[in-house]
This record gives structure tokens, C-alpha cells and sequence, in this order.
């Protein structure tokens, strides 16, 4: 893949820590890291630390054909009946084309170390440093200082734990591994203890608990993932022993450093866990035993370069911080009582970089609904990829906040769902191409689920991932790229389309269609769930078209299946606007079910779309205005993730002050100690990391813009915001943008050019450069032409706008 050259950053003054004086006394107040693949959650305990452990392929079941192929026979009939208005009836038969529930993420498992000192403590502190991606806890007992510091390195596969007390030989513990799954610890060698077992053979949905147990098939050749995880300790000083329950003793020790891997039978999604088992063991031991050709130091150094070259590219600074001496947990809650705190909103947006980072790098799974952090057996939701918004959700930021790798996994995802999606769309619809639905796991499912059809039976999935492909591109200018891995998906989804696609009233229109788990009213009051021609549908399809188009142009093939699709496009159902002004969610102006829904899908043209603009649509982006503001009068971003959907709304509506307000209000009202993005405060608190990813994406979209043909600075700027800069945001035609600013003007914006062109530039509230000059100071030619900068970039070169 092309690799997108950035710029290093230095680091701001802000130190971006996560910190507490207490350990974790529930999950959500645990502190992540991960490389990707490896993950835990850091609880900090004094005299036992618990670390719950995750390994991103680690799923239930197996490879399984969900397709319904009795589907088909019932399309017309569901069509017909949507066409004659019959939207109950048409509801009962989209369920008949449903199939099973998905797979659940599994957690592998807890380390856990229990220490031989008092409880008593003086000092303590724990904390994660998101500048070097490493954990610590602190802090001194019986006159001893114990400090331990937690790292996974995506350089050696390994997570590391070093543990040390300030007193010679004062380190005594006894280290353990556990898990809620079927599986057993046991020795492995000196110093090394291991635990392996295998996943359940299904997980029940939500309304069968009661009556089916998550089951397991633990025969010789079950159908069922295989899991090893292995511990070895390097001691300084001290010794060590295997206990007979297979936990692993240390006495007297001046350090220790654990080393801790894991390894999955999952071979693909397209083959069989419990067949041609991989040998574990020995996968863990290698990995292990290359990691102790280096030192710990070598080990951490590694670790913090390969991190920082991804996370240093990108530094936001609102100024110095007052509350740097507050710890975290306090600090957000100063701000559910009203406070201000501009530092922990740019601690917020770090961390949503550093948590991408941590569960989404080349080669591993893409994050999921909980990245790769989850606890429970049975997840909410499975833990599982929800297509409908919040898998997109999680990959908003990759690209405008400079971390392009962390886009891969959801690419090659994308191409495995291509797989399972061309018999879905055979078998479905009688169509070509591929398609996928509103619920994917680790074996790639692609139909509709056991569900109600408001979001099981929505097809469109495909579309929209696809958007990503495309983004990818317009931020790298990577030709091959688009060539070799965007376009042939791209083309796929848009063939399922030309042939979903039906003819009503002289318009091309999705049947059957959904609003993304929204409900309309009928006539009679009855509810309605499955349509003709949402509004998201149609601006999924538009976009993917026009997409399709431009690369057909530039890559300069399919010519002829370009003019299908522009001909078709001209045909497809406009965006209506209903009799409150608002941007109809459905093709009829019907009421709705749950006015304050928290989904904007019906918004998608706006963010995270671009077909509506304030100077090329303007009545469209008046009525996308209205529905948001209905929907947050009634009640919406009441969940994580849906707030930080209104900030972007916000923020390309060009409403700093409002953006900042739901800002604030997310952290108030939808976020954990750890930071961790929640549904709601209310209880059972459940996460889901989208919020973290939406939020981080939004807080970028209101400092620079990039979709409308132009680049906006500052476009949604909020007063609180009175002075600042960022460094490494990425534009759309391979720049990369600095910015500062003072009360609220840009005094300096920096370009960093990685392809040739040509841009245009809008600045806030009409400002007009002094100079522009290059890396080398001399002039560079720009003009003027209707209040924009036109300005024309070299790849390779950087330009500076100054102003007086």
C-alpha cells in the first residue's frame, strides 16, 4: 500500500495523561492498551493487579453459511405489498428472509498477580501516557515504592509488564492466568506458565438466555476456536517456581519482567478453527522466545518508536493546561457539574487517535463495537462489526487525523464481505455484484439476521463501506490503490445496486428499504419499518455512482459501465424536503415513530457524505439543519455515539458554539472514567469505543474541512476556542494542514504537499493572506477569485499563509 509521508510533530504542552489516585474498582474505570491485536484493561490494584486480556480474532463458532435461500421466492411479494402502501404485512414477509444471529467476540482471558505487601499505601498513582502508549502504576507501601509500567508492542507481538520496588529485594508475587471460557492453566517451561482452551460452540441472543446456556462442543475434534496465551517473568534477583495449580511464584525479586502473548486456531473466515489446528504452543513459545532476545529496554524502545510515528503526526494545543494537577476522573466530574475544561476535550480527541492505534493496525481484525477491549461472554451486541453506522463510525477519524494504516483492516474486511456478499446478493435478490447487511463477525457474515427488519433487512451496507475505499484515495492520491484494491469492490457494490434498483413513478429506488432502525407512522397510526427510497439509501447509491464515475475517469477503464451509471443516476429519487421544512427521512413526508431517534441517517449527505453544501444545495443544507434540530428538540444524541454525530453535523453546518456544546455534553453525559465512550450514564453501563472515534473525527471536522472542493479553515471554530493551533490534520488531495490561530482569526496555515494541484482555500470570516511563500521562503503565486485562495501545490513542497 502507498505509504503517506507525514510530518513529526513536537509535542504540545499538554502532557495527555489519563490519571487517578485510586485503582480501578470496576472495568470502565481500567485504563486500555493494545497493539492491535493484544489488548488489556489495567485495573492498578495494590495487592492484586488484574489484567483482562482480548486477542482480536478470538470469536465464537465457525465458519457457517447464514444465507436463507428460501429468500428470493419472497421479494416480489414484499416489494408489491411496500408499493401498495401494506408496510405491517410487508414487515412480516421481510422477516421470512431472514436468517441466524452472528458470533460473539470472546474475552481470552485475566493475568492475574497477587503481591505480598501491605494494602496500606502512600502515593499512589496509575496513569496512561498517550504520548508513549505505556501504563504505570505507582506507589509506596511499608516505606517500599512499587512501580509497574504495561505496554502491547505491535514491533514484537508481545505485551510487557515491568515491575520494580525502589528496595532490593522487596518484590514478591504470585502470577496468574484465568478465564471465563472453557480452558485451563498449566506449566510450560521454567518461568513460563500458560493457559489454553477453546470458545463456545454458539452464544445465545439476548431473548433466548433464559432458556439456552452459551454451549461449548469440547470433543477431540469440536467446532470450536482454539486459544493459547502464554506468561514468561524475567527476574533480577529473587527466584521462582511452578505452584502445582500451575500459577507461577516469585520471592524477594529486585525487578520482574513479564512477557505475555496469545495465539488463536482462526485461519480465516473462510476456514474451520477445529480443523488442521495450528500448533499453538509452539506459535506462543517462538513469539516468546523472540521477544527475550531483547532487553526491556530494548523491548519499550521499540514499542514507543513504532507508536509515535504514528501518533506524533498530529498535535492540537487550546493552550496550558490548569487542571493538569486534577486527576481524570475528577476533572470529568467538574464538567457533569458544569465546569469548563477545553484540555480534557483535547485529551479526549488524543485519545480517540491513541485507541485507534491500539486495536486497529495492518494485518489484525478492524475495531470493533468495543475495539478490541471487551470482558463479557455474552457482549453487548456480540462485540460485533454493526455496518449500519458504527463500524464507519470507528474509521471517520483514520484518515483527517493522519493515521491512513489504521485504515487497512477495514479494507481487507471490506473485500472479505465482497466474498460471502456475492452469494448473499444471488441468493437474496438475484443480483450481481455483492451486498452485506446491517451485522458482520469474524466469519464474514453478510444476510439479514433474526431481527426486526428496521435493521436487519437493509442491504446497503456495501455502499457505504465503500465510501471508505474512496476516501482513501482522496486523501492519498494512491493510484494503485484505487486501482487494484478500491475500484473492483467499488464496481461490485455498484452492480448489486443496478440490479436492486427498481423503477416507481419515473424514479430508480431501493424496495425493500429501511431508515437504519427507525420506525415511521402510516396513515392509520400503525408502525412501519420497511419502504420504498429512504433518503440515506438513495444518497448511498448517488454517492457510490459518482464515486465509480470519477474512478472510471482517472484510472481511465469501463467506460461504457460508466455511462450506465450516470445514466442511471440521473434517475434516481431526489432528496425531498417534508412539511416541516426538515429533510424527509422516508420518500413520503410520514411522521415518525421516535422523533428524537438517535440515528441521522437521512443526514448522511451532509457528514459523512458531501452532496449537501451550503453553496451548491442550499435549501437541502436549510432542511438538514431543520432535522437535526427536530431531532435534538425531541431528544437525540442521547447515546455516545449518535452526540458525536451531531458534532460533526454541527461542525459542517459550520456551528463551532454548537459543536462544542454536544462536545461538552458528551463528556458529561456519555462518558466513563477511563474515558471510554457510553450508550447513556444510566445503568448497566455499556460501551461502545464508536462514540470515542465519531467525536475525535468531529472535534477534527470543525478545524479543517476538505469535502466541498475546497478547504475550509477554522469552518466551525467555537468562541471557547479563542486561540490555538493543530499540526498534521490531513486534507482530501494529499495535504497536510497547520494551523494557528487568535481570537479566532488564522494568523498562519501551513500546506504540506504530497501531490500536485490545485486547492482552494476558504478562511475564516473572509481573511485574505499577507504573503505566501514556500519551504524556502520565496513567493509562491496565488489569486483571488470569489473570496476564495486559489493556490497552486507541488508534491514534496510546503507552503505557509501568513497574515498580519
Amino acid at each position: 500500500m502507498h505509504q503517506t509521508q507525514t510530518t513529526h510533530v513536537t509535542p504540545g504542552n499538554n502532557p495527555l495523561k489519563l490519571w487517578y489516585r485510586q485503582p480501578a474498582e470496576q472495568w470502565l474505570e481500567a485504563l486500555p492498551v493494545g497493539n492491535g491485536r493484544l489488548g488489556a484493561m489495567i485495573h492498578g490494584g495494590i495487592t492484586e493487579e488484574v489484567l483482562q486480556l482480548n486477542e482480536d480474532s478470538l470469536w465464537s463458532g465457525e465458519p457457517y453459511d447464514t444465507n436463507n435461500y428460501a429468500a428470493a421466492q419472497h421479494l416480489e411479494e414484499l416489494r408489491q405489498l411496500v408499493f401498495e402502501r401494506k408496510y405491517v404485512k410487508a414487515e412480516e414477509v421481510a422477516k421470512l428472509m431472514q436468517g441466524p444471529r452472528n458470533q460473539a467476540y470472546e474475552p481470552l482471558g485475566y493475568l492475574r498477580l497477587t503481591f505480598q505487601h501491605s494494602a496500606t499505601t502512600s502515593t499512589y498513582r496509575r496513569e496512561l501516557d498517550l504520548r508513549n502508549a505505556c501504563s504505570e502504576v505507582r506507589y509506596t507501601s511499608d516505606g517500599t515504592t512499587f512501580t509497574r509500567t504495561t505496554f502491547s508492542s505491535a514491533v514484537d507481538n508481545v505485551l510487557v509488564m515491568r515491575l520494580e520496588s525502589d528496595q532490593p529485594g522487596t518484590l514478591s508475587f504470585v502470577a496468574a492466568l484465568d478465564s471465563e471460557l472453557h480452558a485451563s492453566m498449566v506449566a510450560r517451561a521454567k518461568n513460563r506458565i500458560a493457559l489454553h482452551g477453546r470458545c463456545p460452540e454458539h452464544v445465545p441472543v439476548p431473548d433466548e438466555e433464559r432458556i439456552r446456556p452459551v454451549t461449548y462442543d469440547d470433543r477431540p475434534d469440536g467446532k470450536n476456536m482454539r486459544f493459547e496465551a502464554q506468561l514468561h517473568v524475567v527476574l533480577d534477583g529473587g527466584q521462582s517456581e511452578i505452584n502445582t495449580n500451575g500459577s507461577l511464584s516469585v520471592r524477594n525479586a529486585n525487578s520482574a519482567t513479564l512477557l505475555l502473548v496469545a495465539a488463536t486456531s482462526y485461519n480465516g473466515f473462510d476456514k474451520s478453527p477445529s480443523q488442521n489446528v495450528p500448533d499453538l504452543e509452539g506459535i506462543c513459545s517462538a513469539h516468546l522466545d523472540d521477544a527475550l532476545q531483547k532487553s526491556y529496554t530494548q523491548l519499550r524502545d521499540a514499542h514507543i518508536s513504532d507508536y509515535q510515528h504514528l501518533f506524533q503526526r498530529l498535535e492540537l494545543d487550546l493552550g496550558a493546561d490548569p487542571h493538569v494537577e486534577q486527576p481524570t476522573d475528577e476533572r470529568l466530574e467538574a464538567v457533569r457539574k458544569g465546569g469548563s475544561d477545553e484540555q480534557l476535550i483535547v485529551l479526549y480527541f488524543q485519545y480517540g487517535r491513541y485507541l485507534l492505534i491500539a486495536s486497529s493496525r495492518p494485518g489484525t481484525q478492524p475495531a470493533n463495537l468495543q475495539g478490541i477491549w471487551n470482558k463479557d461472554v455474552r457482549p453487548a451486541w456480540y462485540s460485533n462489526w454493526t455496518t449500519n453506522i458504527n463500524t464507519e463510525m470507528n474509521y471517520w477519524l483514520a484518515e483527517t487525523c493522519n493515521l491512513s494504516e489504521c485504515h487497512e483492516p477495514l479494507f481487507d474486511f471490506i473485500a472479505d464481505l465482497s466474498v460471502n456478499g456475492t452469494k448473499t446478493a444471488q441468493v437474496y435478490y438475484r443480483c450481481q455484484g455483492w451486498t452485506a447487511h446491517h451485522n458482520a463477525d469474524v466469519w464474514r457474515m453478510t444476510s439479514p439476521d433474526n431481527g426486526s427488519p428496521k435493521w436487519a433487512n437493509w442491504p446497503l451496507s456495501g455502499a457505504w463501506l465503500c465510501q471508505h475505499l474512496w476516501e482513501h484515495y482522496a486523501f492519498t492520491g494512491d493510484r494503485d490503490f484505487l486501482a487494484q484494491r478500491a475500484y473492483p469492490l467499488m464496481k461490485g457494490a455498484a452492480l448489486f445496486m443496478l440490479d436492486f434498483l427498481v423503477e416507481h413513478d419515473g424514479w430508480l429506488l431501493t424496495n425493500p428499504s429501511t431508515s437504519p432502525e427507525n420506525v415511521f407512522l402510516t396513515e392509520d397510526g400503525e408502525e412501519g419499518t420497511v419502504s420504498a427510497g429512504s433518503t440515506m439509501d438513495m444518497a448511498l447509491i448517488r454517492e457510490l455512482f459518482t464515486n465509480c464515475i470519477e474512478a472510471s475517469r482517472l484510472l481511465n477503464i469501463d467506460t461504457d459501465f460508466a455511462s450506465v451509471l450516470e445514466s442511471k443516476r440521473a434517475k434516481l429519487l431526489p432528496p425531498r424536503i417534508g412539511k416541516y421544512g426538515q429533510l424527509q427521512e422516508w420518500n413520503e413526508d410520514v411522521e415518525e415513530q421516535e422523533p428524537g431517534h438517535r440515528h441521522m441517517s437521512h443526514l448522511y449527505g451532509l457528514y459523512p457524505g458531501d452532496q449537501i453544501t451550503s453553496e451548491k444545495t442550499p435549501e437541502l443544507f436549510q432542511a438538514v439543519r431543520k432535522s437535526l434540530e427536530r431531532r435534538l428538540e425531541h431528544g437525540s444524541g442521547h447515546t455516545g455515539w449518535s452526540r458525536a454525530w451531531v458534532i460533526a453535523l454541527w461542525a459542517r453546518l459550520g456551528e463551532g458554539d454548537l459543536a462544542h456544546d454536544n462536545m461538552v455534553q458528551l463528556l458529561a453525559g456519555s462518558t466513563s472514567a477511563n474515558l471510554f465512550d457510553l450508550l447513556d450514564l444510566s445503568l448497566p453501563l455499556i460501551f461502545q469505543i464508536d462514540g470515542n472515534f465519531g467525536a475525535t473525527a468531529a472535534i477534527a471536522e470543525m478545524l479543517v474541512q476538505s469535502h466541498a472542493g475546497e478547504l475550509a479553515i477554522l469552518p466551525a471554530l467555537p468562541q471557547a476556542w479563542k486561540h490555538g493551533s493543530v499540526r498534521g490534520l490531513r486534507a482530501r488531495g494529499g495535504l497536510e494542514v497547520d494551523v494557528a490561530w487568535n481570537n479566532g482569526h488564522a494568523i498562519s496555515v501551513v500546506l504540506r504537499a504530497q501531490q500536485d494541484g490545485h486547492y482552494r482555500l476558504r478562511l475564516p470570516q473572509g481573511q485574505q493572506p499577507v504573503v505566501v511563500t514556500d519551504q524556502n521562503g520565496q513567493s509562491a503565486a496565488w489569486s483571488n477569485e470569489h473570496d476564495r485562495i486559489v493556490l497552486a501545490v507541488h508534491n514534496g513542497k510546503s507552503y505557509t499563509l501568513s497574515f498580519c
